[in-house]
């Protein structure tokens, strides 16, 4: 993976520098757009829900216990926030996503038809690559605010539903407003948006450099899988320091 990190951010740049063309590729960028949104609204719509059910239901009876079950809206939802839905969101995304334009570019790389675009003079990054990488720089941000909110209704609802916790609605979303920011949300879909530049940078360029046949197009999608969660989690280490000093 490492040894690939330059050709990776080399396609990053050279996708950046075509962005003025992503007016002429507005419908692929559609197309790709509602493929990742609209396909994947229902798994983000069940993933968040019981993750953020599973936090106050792991989190509520300690938290009552010791005194402290008013807070248990401002932990779900600080956590929902700032790090449990990008994260999910993006390794959800390039396992689905990521995995599907491996597979698609691999295929056309394996059967020359990249070949072919560059023999009528079109640029591969323009035709594949920018498209696709615009749609998921869109795509997971929206898909993970609608995480959050998601998730602050599943641990809402075990909160008020489990006899262990029982907490008001009222109370869990008052305690969650005292505690979570607008900052806090916005330094997750912050998050979520270079988690996506790195899943389509990864998942594009291992189908730019498929090599094979119908073995290699699975080896590449392994790989594209692999090395974006590996990426994700690597960044997201990196990501909240720097957020940390800047919200200091």
């Amino acid at each position: 993976m490492f040894q690939n990190i330059g050709e990776m951010v080399l396609l990053a740049w050279r996708t950046l520098l075509a962005l003025p063309l992503t007016w002429r590729q507005r419908q692929k960028v559609f197309d790709q757009f509602f493929e990742i949104g609209n396909a994947s609204l229902l798994m983000v719509c069940v993933l968040s829900f019981f993750i953020g059910g599973v936090l106050a239901l792991q989190t509520g009876p300690v938290l009552v216990e010791s005194g402290l079950a008013s807070t248990v809206g401002g932990l779900v939802g600080i956590s929902m926030a700032k790090e449990l839905a990008p994260v999910m969101m993006a390794i959800l995304i390039a396992g689905r996503v990521g995995s599907a334009m491996t597979a698609e570019i691999g295929s056309m790389q394996v059967y020359q038809e990249i070949d072919a675009l560059r023999t009528m003079n079109i640029n591969p990054i323009h035709y594949l690559v920018l498209p696709r990488m615009v749609a998921i720089a869109l795509a997971l941000p929206m898909l993970v605010l609608f995480a959050i909110l998601v998730g602050w209704l599943g641990g809402a609802l075990v909160s008020f539903a489990n006899e262990r916790i029982y907490i008001p609605i009222a109370v869990f979303f008052a305690n969650l407003r005292s505690v979570v920011e607008l900052d806090d949300v916005a330094n997750g879909v912050f998050k979520s948006f270079c988690f996506a530049l790195i899943v389509g940078v990864v998942s594009c360029h291992q189908g730019l450099v498929t090599i094979g046949g119908p073995r290699g197009i699975g080896r590449s999608v392994t790989k594209a899988v692999v090395n974006s969660i590996v990426l994700i989690v690597i960044f997201d280490y990196i990501l909240t320091n720097v957020l940390m000093v800047f919200n200091s």
